[in-house]
This record gives structure tokens, C-alpha cells and sequence, in this order.
């Protein structure tokens, strides 16, 4: 299963890019759609940005677990990271610096988010992974360059996450550190893998206050 991931299917909504001083990625997880990651703008405080949700070619942004090899999941991986490329590209170009660039994802599109970011990493508005981490059967230091400049950094999961062990948040957020960035670290004991007001509420220190509090 060959994923290609097009920009023409991304949603945008909230304020007009050309229009908007910041922007929010929002990055959906397997078996969901830019709908399903939209309706969680509805939760933040977004007001004045730009909201950009692009959708994963047969609903999956790449076929096999983010541990597998990433070999394995070729050429999905490389054509969704392609994609947040050129969203963040596209949100530069319409003005808003990479500081006012913020990255939501949940599940898969949280693995992606890290991973985008990591391999790019400079001084966003903010990087929130809900249930994810970076990708790979292993952390390979050497794949990922830049420095986040104290960027904030969340990393919300439980700790009996079926998809997304503890010891690769754990390692995940090591390594964002060692890249500069600015890391809170949420562990939920027994939370099944969804999303809750608590994490939102983190998400929102940073869109307000541009840090957490």
C-alpha cells in the first residue's frame, strides 16, 4: 500500500492564510480525516489564526507501526513529511514566520510531528504531540539537525498507551531536549488513547502565553 499524500486535500479554515499572523497544523491520526482533527480547534484558543489540516491518503500517513523501520514505511513517511514541507513553506510565504508556526497532532499525526519538526528544528510558536513520538524501530540522533531554541515542546500519553510505549516518549523527549527545545512532558496514568482537557488546557498556555505556565 503506496501512500501519496497530495497538498490539494488539505482543509484550511478559521482566519484566511493571507490574513493570519499565526497558523496551526493540525495533523490527524490513522483512520481519521482533517475533519476529525479540525473539530479540536473548537477546544483551543485559536482566535486571529490560520487553520491548516492536511488529509493522509487512504486515511493512514503511513502503513506500519511508527516503530517499524522506517524503511518499511516508505514511501508514505517520506511523501507526509514531504507535505508538512510545503505547508509550512506555504504558511512563510504568506508571512507568518516560523515562530508563529504552531503543530498539533494526535496518534500517528503526532509521531509525524515530532518527526517533521525534529528533522527541521528551529524556533516554532509551538509543537504539541498528543500520544506519539518520534519514529523509527530506533532513534537515530544523526536524523535529526536544527536547533529549537527553547520552542515549547508537549508530550502527552499514558503510560499503558497499546500503540505508543512510554520508553519511546520518554526517549523522544530526551532528544527534543538535546535539539534545544523547551519539553513538558504529561504522563497519564491508565488513560486509554484519546485525547483530554488536561492536554488541551497545556496547548493552550502556549497559544496564549506563548510558553507553558
Amino acid at each position: 500500500m503506496n501512500h501519496h499524500h497530495q497538498l490539494s486535500a488539505t482543509t484550511y479554515a478559521g482566519v484566511p492564510l493571507g490574513d493570519a499572523r499565526r497558523a496551526l497544523i493540525l495533523i490527524h491520526g490513522r483512520g481519521a480525516d482533517a475533519a476529525d482533527i479540525l473539530s479540536l480547534a473548537g477546544y483551543l484558543q485559536t482566535t486571529g489564526m490560520a487553520l491548516i489540516a492536511p488529509q493522509a491518503d487512504q486515511y493512514a500517513w503511513y502503513p506500519f507501526s511508527f516503530l517499524a523501520p522506517t524503511e518499511r514505511n516508505e514511501p508514505g513517511l517520506s511523501s507526509a513529511l514531504d507535505l508538512l514541507q510545503q505547508l509550512t513553506e506555504q504558511c512563510q510565504e504568506a508571512g507568518i514566520p516560523a515562530q508563529e508556526i504552531f503543530y498539533a497532532g494526535f496518534s500517528q499525526g503526532a509521531c509525524l510531528t515530532l518527526e517533521y519538526t525534529a528533522r527541521h528544528a528551529q524556533r516554532y510558536g509551538g509543537v504539541f504531540a498528543l500520544s506519539g513520538g518520534l519514529i523509527g524501530d530506533q532513534l537515530v540522533a544523526e536524523r535529526y539537525s536544527g536547533d529549537f531554541a527553547g520552542t515549547p515542546v508537549f508530550l502527552g500519553c499514558s503510560d499503558v498507551d497499546p500503540h505508543i510505549p512510554l520508553t519511546r516518549v520518554n526517549d523522544s523527549a530526551t532528544l527534543l531536549t538535546q535539539l534545544g527545545a523547551r519539553v513538558n512532558k504529561q504522563i497519564y496514568p491508565g488513560m486509554p488513547h484519546t485525547v483530554i482537557q488536561e492536554e488541551l488546557d497545556y496547548i493552550n498556555q502556549v497559544l496564549e502565553h506563548g510558553d507553558f505556565l
